[in-house]
């Protein structure tokens, strides 16, 4: 069958592209301002903030399996087909639970105990999480079965990345026009405070209905293909070639990826690299406001200019990947992810006019090395359509858990509950050494892989150099006696690996 007869319909295409909106409008305040609205607005101790968005990432992570598997096992409710049926699912939690987290405590007083309200969000966290991980693990899983074609996939996720990016704008805008909305000349504006409740208030509302809105359009146009026509185009392909005829064959159960090197090592990648972008998207309004001293409008217009960058660098996603490889764009987005970790270092309150620069290469970088791992993830899975939701699901575990230790941690390592001196220079170093450390491990390993052909099963060689560069992490992760990470490699790698191969 040509290329051109099999092509998704562009309604297609656009409509699976909105599916993860509501999704990314709900991740835009949560990686931007939960720590931002409960440390500056509520007031929160910081270690209780960090601890609020451990619970929703542990939650996640936890979650994110399981899903996986279930999606991969389950037959769909109405009719909507596995995928949809979970998305379906994950869009009404999130619905429900997410405007509780940005609004006021119900029965709560002003005098009520930290602790107290703590418990209070801790259960709409964890709903909230349910959703966002049945959403996600399903929308990406409808990637390979939408279609065969690896160059078409990166056009999805690079439509997908530019939705996100668009949600992210709509987000950050929203909430700069909410700040500048009847603004008093007596307002402080170097400093969030209780005051501005009502702007996360209406953000949340203005996110959650939005999102509502285009993923019931996705629920409408996309249409989930059914077992039936995935079996009639794996007949087609069959009379392409005997080796693509012996890869359909070739299924894959959870207990097969665990014992795939490529499996770990582009996970590892993929942790990596949401550990660059998140955190990066954590801790830029901090930096902004705390280290620079910008004002306090500052924290809508940083992530703007991100996400615009990262908008107009996923356009160029697909040819780029089609002309230089997967790889190469990698090797470049990380590269430029470094270089403006590096620059964040040399900045301070006296410099703070050129701060647009390196913000310029976060949004560039973190959009590069995104979009390229989620198709590196396509291509690992190539036709195993079959255990996708797992692969996807496993990936988005290490994101999680491994976000939600960075954040706790950085949060208990904070020098003092308010603002002091050395406040002022903190922000600063979590922008440089967190996603650059991060970037260089995802360089370490990228350098693993530039032998082998994503997605070849059974590639003689690869343990041996996997292994080599978990030994190496876990060296310097016991140099630096940095007892948080080395229990996530462990968990989440080394103890799967050999388990599996043992098996």
């Amino acid at each position: 069958m040509a290329d051109s007869e099999r092509r998704m319909p562009f309604s297609q295409r656009l409509a699976y592209s909105v599916g993860h909106v509501l999704n990314d409008l709900t991740a835009s305040m949560w990686f931007s301002y939960l720590i931002v609205y409960f440390h500056q607005v509520k007031q929160f101790q910081n270690i209780l903030a960090g601890y609020l968005m451990l619970i929703g990432q542990i939650s996640d992570a936890l979650f994110t399996p399981f899903i996986g598997i279930e999606s991969d096992r389950t037959s769909g409710i109405f009719r909507m087909g596995k995928r949809k049926s979970w998305h379906f699912i994950g869009t009404v939690c999130v619905a429900i639970a997410f405007p509780f987290i940005f609004n006021e405590c119900i029965g709560c007083e002003d005098s009520t105990r930290n602790l107290n309200q703590f418990i209070y969000y801790a259960p709409f966290v964890v709903i909230f999480q349910f959703g966002w991980a049945s959403t996600q693990i399903s929308h990406l899983s409808l990637i390979p079965d939408l279609t065969p074609d690896e160059h078409e996939r990166v056009e999805l996720n690079s439509l997908r990345y530019a939705f996100t990016v668009i949600s992210n704008l709509i987000v950050f805008g929203v909430f700069w026009l909410l700040f500048d909305y009847k603004k008093s000349v007596h307002t402080d504006t170097s400093m969030l405070s209780g005051d501005d409740s009502p702007k996360f208030r209406n953000l949340v509302f203005i996110v959650v209905g939005l999102g509502l809105l285009v993923s019931i359009m996705f629920h409408i146009i996309v249409k989930e293909p059914s077992r039936n026509s995935r079996d009639s185009v794996d007949r087609d392909e069959v009379s392409i070639s005997i080796e693509k005829s012996a890869l359909q064959k070739n299924t894959m159960t959870w207990k097969d990826w665990l014992k795939n090197t490529q499996f770990y090592q582009i996970g590892l990648m993929y942790m990596c690299t949401r550990l660059f972008v998140n955190v990066s998207q954590i801790y830029l309004p901090l930096w902004v406001t705390e280290t620079l001293k910008l004002p306090k409008d500052s924290v809508a217009i940083f992530p703007l200019i991100v996400y615009v960058s990262g908008f107009i660098t996923s356009i160029v996603m697909r040819p780029l990947n089609k002309v230089l490889g997967r790889k190469i764009v990698f090797m470049i987005g990380l590269v430029i992810g470094l270089g403006s970790c590096v620059w964040v270092y040399f900045l301070d309150e006296g410099s703070r006019h050129l701060s647009y620069y390196p913000t310029v290469l976060l949004g560039i970088g973190g959009s590069t090395i995104l979009v390229t791992s989620l198709a590196m993830t396509a291509d690992l899975i190539n036709k195993n359509v079959e255990s996708a939701a797992f692969v996807y699901g496993a990936m988005s575990f290490t994101d999680k858990l491994s976000n939600g230790v960075a954040v706790v941690l950085i949060q208990h390592l904070h020098p003092c509950e308010s603002c002091c001196p050395e406040c002022d220079g903190y922000y600063k170093k979590v922008l440089t050494f967190v996603p650059g450390g991060v970037a260089a491990l995802a360089f370490i390993v990228l350098l693993t892989l530039l032998p082998y052909k994503i997605g070849q099963r059974d590639q003689k060689g690869e343990n041996a150099g996997f292994s080599c560069i978990i030994y190496l992490h876990l060296y310097l992760a016991c140099e630096a006696n940095c007892i948080y990470e080395l229990a996530i490699i462990v968990c989440t790698f080394c103890i799967p690996f050999y388990v599996s191969n043992m098996v």
